[in-house]
Parts: C-alpha cells; structure tokens; sequence
C-alpha cells in the first residue's frame, strides 16, 4: 500500500510540474495580431519627400548597381538630376513597377515591396520634387 501512495505521489508531482511547465510556456506567448498579420494597408503615404523616403529605398535597391562609379545600363540613380532623366523618360517607373517592355529591376532580384511601389509611385505622381 505504502509503495503505492508513493507511486501516486510521485504522478501527482510529475503532473504539477508539467502543468506548470505547460503554463510558463504559455505565458511567454505573446498573441499580438499585428505582428503575427501585418496590416497591408499599413504603408503611410504622407509627406513623401525625395529625400526622406525615396533615397532610402533607391539605397537600399538600386545604388549598388546604378551608382556613379558603377553605372550598369548607363544609369546612374544616385542623385535627383540623373534620376530625373529615367523619370522623364518612364524608364524609372516602367523598370520598377515590372511593366511591359521595360527591363525589371532591381535585376536578379526580387521587385521592391508593395509598400515601396507605393511610396515611389505615389512620389512620382506628385510631381517627383526635389524636396
């Protein structure tokens, strides 16, 4: 009988300490909608500016390629007066919104995110200032 008690006993205590575990695991969980679904709708179109948005993701995307230094296909998009050129000629947006008859870019890479498309397009439709 006594081998028993402490047989059940020992169950007993392997049972709360894995209720415990199972609990601290879960308490470290954090279930927060946002970042478990992203919002796509959450790209934040105002005060785009070529200086404050648009230079950060040519950086990121196309000034390896597209530099002064390194100018691939003869393009150079590291300052606003040559960038200006492909704008002028729809090179630019034709390139990076993948559209037909223009070279996709960023070459060999994936297309830049929605959000960025938007955010460039969006500067381009207002006027693409120098701003």
């Amino acid at each position: 009988m006594e081998h028993q008690i402490i047989k059940f006993r020992n169950i007993f205590i392997i049972s709360v300490i894995g209720l415990m575990m199972a609990w601290s695991l879960n308490s470290c969980y954090s279930d927060n909608e946002e970042e478990l679904y992203p919002n796509p709708t959450s790209c934040d179109t105002t005060n785009i500016s070529y200086s404050g948005t648009v230079v950060s993701i040519l950086q990121n995307s196309c000034y390896s390629c597209h530099n002064a230094v390194n100018q691939q296909g003869g393009i150079v998009l590291d300052n606003y007066n040559d960038l200006q050129t492909v704008i002028n000629n729809g090179s630019f947006r034709g390139s990076i919104n993948h559209l037909s008859g223009y070279s996709p870019m960023p070459q060999g890479g994936e297309k830049l995110s929605d959000c960025n498309l938007t955010l460039i397009n969006k500067w381009l439709d207002d006027g693409a200032f120098n701003n």
